[in-house]
């Protein structure tokens, strides 16, 4: 079944999913005002971009915003031997086109050769930039898992922020806004979640033992302060996260869950609503199905409760100091589960956009206001106590 049917599939049973004009519409205006998914693109681009989007299949999604990407990337091959950091920059858009052509999920040819080119781009700009970024890879249950690691300068031994992707972003997304961390002395690992990306860990219950394998390969260096770590993770990453908060409450200094799913999430009643979400801009279902490795709604609505945190049993324990952090009008993970891990366990600190939606987010609050304003501070704090 190609990922177009699944759309008419799925939508037939829940909400309909925006037309193709009405797609082209929404990613348009949010790219004039610098929203997500489209805040790191340029507006004339995207507008370029559209015109070439001839359908909602998945292999048209790549084939029109590759084009952009290569652009860039030849601009940056063109700069390496004259200006290093103009090349890098270019590395870097070129990267994010890629990186939107694969979106929400690499489920076809196309999107898979659009990750692949991203990559590439990615490793590019990766070598060009002071500090470098490197590759950091490990193993968990016989299977390999990249991440890359970036370190201050001038830090003998910096603590660590390892920072889990989402359901539709990647570790090489993550990467770029991650320089922040930098100049208050601290260096991040950027992760894949489960199932997505680099890391092909299936998700189950137990799957947060991937990042307790990250843990053990970072004490294993002598130029990180493994000693001194915290964890954060965004929307679907932020489900991890609250994982690792209470199997590694030992080891850790802290964990951010960023509009996280904990159990409200993964019942039926919610997802048949939240599938048919329009702050979602298009391919929930096909990004929320593959990561379970199903492809109908009925398999997807009976894999998902596995994944609870409160059914496991967890949310009365003890955890490593969290701060919780959501929009109050979220309509693709409830606030309801930012509440349940607030009222147990553990204290914990949350940050609540009233007029917030998906990651506390809002018209007048974009995500790297929140990242700079919010979250680093606490993980700062945490990592200097």
């Amino acid at each position: 079944m190609t990922s177009l049917c699944w759309v008419f599939f799925v939508s037939a049973q829940i909400a309909p999913a925006r037309t193709l004009e009405q797609l082209k519409t929404e990613i348009q205006d949010r790219a004039n005002r610098g929203a997500y998914p489209v805040a790191e693109l340029k507006a004339n681009d995207v507008e370029k971009a559209l015109k070439n989007l001839k359908s909602l299949s998945h292999d048209d999604w790549a084939l029109a915003w590759m084009p952009i990407g290569d652009l860039y990337m030849d601009q940056a091959k063109s700069l390496e031997g004259k200006d290093k950091n103009a090349a890098a920059q270019a590395y870097q858009q070129a990267m994010q086109y890629y990186l939107f052509g694969r979106f929400p999920v690499e489920d076809s040819p196309m999107t898979v050769k659009s990750y692949d080119r991203a990559k590439e781009s990615f490793k590019a700009y990766a070598k060009l930039i002071d500090p470098v970024i490197e590759p950091f890879s490990f193993d968990f249950k016989g299977q390999s898992v990249t991440g890359y690691l970036r370190k201050p300068k001038g830090v003998i031994k910096p603590p660590i922020v390892i920072t889990v992707g989402g359901l539709d972003s990647r570790k090489e997304n993550n990467a770029i806004r991650e320089a922040e961390y930098l100049k208050h002395g601290v260096a991040f690992l950027s992760m894949d979640m489960p199932g997505t990306g680099e890391n092909k860990i299936k998700i189950e219950p137990g799957a947060e033992g991937v990042f307790s394998a990250a843990i053990d390969a970072l004490q294993k260096r002598s130029d990180i302060d493994a000693t001194r770590v915290v964890v954060f993770g965004g929307s679907w990453g932020g489900h991890w996260s609250a994982r690792v908060g209470y199997t590694e409450i030992k080891r850790l200094k802290g964990v951010v869950v960023q509009a996280g799913p904990v159990h409200e999430y993964f019942q039926p009643q919610w997802q048949r609503k939240a599938l048919g979400n329009t702050e979602y801009i298009f391919g929930l279902f096909e990004a929320r199905s593959a990561i379970y490795g199903v492809k109908t709604l009925d398999e997807f609505l009976a894999y998902g409760p596995k994944m609870s945190i409160k059914d496991a049993g967890w949310l009365g324990n003890p955890s490593a100091p969290m701060l919780l952090v959501n929009g109050s009008q979220d309509t693709q993970v409830p606030i309801e589960d930012l509440y349940l891990l607030l009222r147990s366990g553990s204290p914990k600190e949350a940050w609540v956009n009233p007029e917030g939606g998906h990651m506390g987010r809002s018209k007048t609050l974009k995500d790297h206001e929140i990242f700079k304003e919010i979250v680093v501070p606490w993980i700062v704090r945490r990592l200097k106590d």
